[in-house]
């Protein structure tokens, strides 16, 4: 028996230990090939965000409307908030995005001059940089970063969001009322004295707490430019997958080809162009951390119920 059990001892590990320079030798192999690849990289600290609280807030679709072949006011609603919307506080800056280029990931943007600070906000991206760039950040961080659409934007913005409607009845249809309200919003649009990026900071914070929105860098959001005819019957809506303009969300909105990098070189749509591109990511919770803020949000909701009803209660025994 004792014999027995030797050779099967012997026989265990003559098995086990190819078995383990194999395991060894295919991983190398696959590692040398590029299908695994191993990260040692120490991951990247989240960048500093604000959390908008959840609330009402009025939008005006960034949708372009037309009647009578005529532009007209995009609907204006108001639309409740049920999460709250957590936001980088600041712009992506160049020493941010940098990281990003250093590691091969994103490609080099097109600056007009080459200063040495890294507190300013990074320009020159195109849409297309900046998907890249949040993916990146995302594997980087071990999080959950996007870009913003229109409507996020505007909410985390919240008073320094232009409002673009032109003011004029949807059924005016005197060119001249149209013509001169187009002139006076184009007029309100005009460049910057001076278009240079400055450092974080330099144009102010919304009442959310969002810094330099409005400033002279647009931001790269997720929205398709879309134009919708009021006199047809049916609405065509476009896939966002297969959308070559975007819109990028400033002093006002700007329909922009996704691979401009320097608006002022083109692929603007219509109106005047940004002064430059740049852009913020929105950071979407984990599932866990939507589970808590559902039960935080359920456990007050429950307790405001809850007081109410004793209130009640209290002044019908009185």
């Amino acid at each position: 028996m004792t014999r027995h059990a030797g050779t099967e001892t012997v026989s265990v590990i003559s098995i086990a230990i190819p078995l383990a320079l194999l395991a060894m030798l295919s991983g190398a192999i696959a590692m040398e090939a590029g299908f695994v690849r191993l990260d040692l990289r120490v991951s990247l600290p989240s960048p500093q965000t604000v959390k908008i609280s959840p609330r009402t807030f009025a939008y005006r679709e960034a949708t372009e409307y037309f009647k009578h072949g005529l532009a007209v006011d995009a609907p204006k609603r108001d639309v409740k908030m049920e999460t709250p919307l957590e936001i980088m506080k600041f712009q992506t800056s160049r020493a941010e995005y940098r990281r990003c280029v250093d590691e091969g990931f994103c490609a080099l943007p097109e600056y007009e001059d080459l200063p040495s600070r890294d507190d300013l906000p990074v320009t020159g991206v195109s849409y297309d940089d900046a998907v890249r760039y949040a993916a990146w950040l995302s594997t980087r961080t071990g999080e959950d970063w996007r870009l913003p659409t229109d409507f996020d934007l505007a909410y985390a913005a919240d008073d320094r969001f232009p409002d673009d409607a032109l003011g004029v009845n949807a059924d005016d249809k005197n060119p001249a009322t149209r013509w001169l309200a187009d002139y006076e919003r184009e007029a309100r649009r005009a460049a910057s004295t001076d278009p240079r990026p400055q450092p974080k900071g330099s144009f102010g914070m919304s009442e959310t707490g969002l810094m330099d929105f409005a400033g002279n860098v647009w931001e790269w959001t997720s929205t398709c430019n879309k134009r919708i005819d009021l006199d047809k019957d049916v609405v065509e809506e476009q896939d966002p997958k297969g959308c070559g303009i975007m819109i990028a969300s400033g002093r006002h909105r700007s329909p922009m080809s996704t691979f401009v990098r320097n608006p002022k070189g083109g692929g603007c749509s219509v109106g005047s162009p940004p002064d430059n591109l740049g852009f913020r990511l929105v950071h979407r919770p984990t599932l866990f951390q939507s589970i808590k803020d559902f039960g935080r949000r359920a456990a007050s909701d429950i307790l405001a119920s809850f007081t109410s009803a004793q209130t009640v209660r209290s002044n019908d025994e009185s």
